[in-house]
C-alpha cells in the first residue's frame, strides 16, 4: 500500500456528474464519492427539474438546467460539462468527472484512498482501468445498499477505461482527452494500477430497463444531432451484452486484472481526426470476480 499523506492532506478534489432520473445509480455515485471526497466537493448537474436529486445527495451542489430540447445533445452536454470542469479547476487541484452510473474506485491493497492514487500521478490527466459490473442470472434485485458484494462479476473494458480526472481545465471527448494537435503525439497517458472506473449500467437489470426506455425515447425525439444507435437500440444492446458476458471464460482476479492492465495501460489511441488521446477500445475475452477487499466501496 502506498502512502502519500502530506500530499493528500493538501489536495482538494472535486467530483462532477450529470444526471436525468437515474436515481439508483446516482445514489451509489453519491454514497461512494461522498465517503471518499466529502459531500461538499460533489457537483451534480440535473438535466431537468428533479427535487429527488437534492434528497439523494445531501450536502452536494446541485445545478438544474432545462430539458426542453435535444438538438446536438452529446456535443452540447460535453461542452457544458467542460465549462463547469474549467471553473472547478480554478479552485480544486483535481477534478474527477464521470457519468452518474460510474464510480472511481481503488484497490485497497494498493491505495488508501482516491486522493492517494491521484497524489502519486504527475500527469495532467489520469485514466482509470474500466470494467462493467454485471447482474448474473439468479442474483437478487439490488436495494439502496452497497452494490459491491451483491454484485461481483465483471468484465474489463477498453471502452470504459476512460479519462476520469484532470488537474487543470481540459476537454473530455470520446472517453479520452482532446489536446492541441501539436501535442497529440507527446501528450502523456497514465493509467495507474489499482485505480478503476466501475460502470454500473449492467449491475441492475430492473433499473437498466427503465433507463433504456428513456434512452430510446430521447434518440427518437425530433431534432438534430441526437444520440445514435447505442440509445435507439438500447434494449437490443443490453441483451447482447448479457449474452456475451455469460459466454466469456472466467479467470481469477489475480490473473485477469494484471492482464487487463498490461493490455490497456500502454499504446493509447491518438486520433488525429479528433485530436484525442484515449485508451484503445479493445474487448478482452474473459470475465472475473471482484475480490472481497473491495466490498467496502460502491
Amino acid at each position: 500500500m502506498q502512502m502519500h499523506g502530506v500530499e493528500r492532506a493538501s489536495m482538494r478534489i472535486a467530483c462532477l456528474t450529470m444526471v436525468h432520473r437515474d436515481h439508483w445509480a446516482l445514489s451509489r455515485w453519491y454514497a461512494h464519492h461522498a465517503r471518499q471526497l466529502g459531500a461538499a466537493n460533489l457537483f451534480v448537474v440535473a438535466h431537468g427539474p428533479d427535487p429527488e436529486i437534492a434528497r439523494i445527495c445531501p450536502g452536494a451542489s446541485v445545478l438544474t438546467i432545462p430539458r426542453d430540447r435535444f438538438d446536438n445533445f452529446d456535443k452540447a452536454r460535453a461542452e457544458m460539462l467542460d465549462g463547469f470542469h474549467a471553473g472547478l479547476a480554478k479552485v480544486y487541484d483535481w477534478v474527477i468527472r464521470t457519468d452518474a452510473d460510474e464510480l472511481v474506485v481503488i484497490d485497497p491493497a494498493r491505495w488508501d484512498s482516491i486522493a492517494d492514487a491521484l497524489a502519486a500521478c504527475d500527469v495532467p490527466v489520469v485514466t482509470a482501468l474500466g470494467f462493467d459490473l454485471a447482474e448474473r442470472p439468479g442474483e437478487a434485485p439490488l436495494t439502496d445498499a452497497a452494490v459491491f458484494g451483491p454484485r461481483r462479476a465483471l468484465a474489463f473494458s477498453g471502452h470504459y477505461s476512460k479519462a476520469v480526472a484532470a488537474r487543470r481545465a481540459v476537454s473530455f471527448q470520446l472517453h479520452g482527452t482532446k489536446v492541441a494537435p501539436r501535442r497529440l503525439d507527446g501528450f502523456p497517458f497514465q493509467m495507474p494500477q489499482g485505480l478503476y472506473l466501475a460502470h454500473l449500467k449492467y449491475a441492475n437489470r430492473a433499473v437498466l430497463a427503465e433507463g433504456n426506455a428513456i434512452r430510446m425515447a430521447v434518440a427518437s425525439a425530433p431534432g438534430k444531432g441526437l444520440p445514435g444507435g447505442g440509445w435507439k437500440e438500447a434494449e437490443d444492446d443490453a441483451l447482447k451484452f448479457y449474452d456475451t458476458f455469460e459466454a466469456r471464460p472466467h479467470l481469477p482476479w489475480d490473473q485477469a486484472e494484471p492482464r487487463a492492465h498490461a493490455t490497456l495501460s500502454v499504446k493509447p489511441a491518438r486520433l488525429e481526426r479528433f485530436s484525442v488521446v484515449k485508451t484503445r477500445a479493445l474487448k478482452l475475452p474473459f470475465r472475473t470476480d471482484l475480490p472481497d477487499r473491495f466490498f467496502g466501496q460502491g
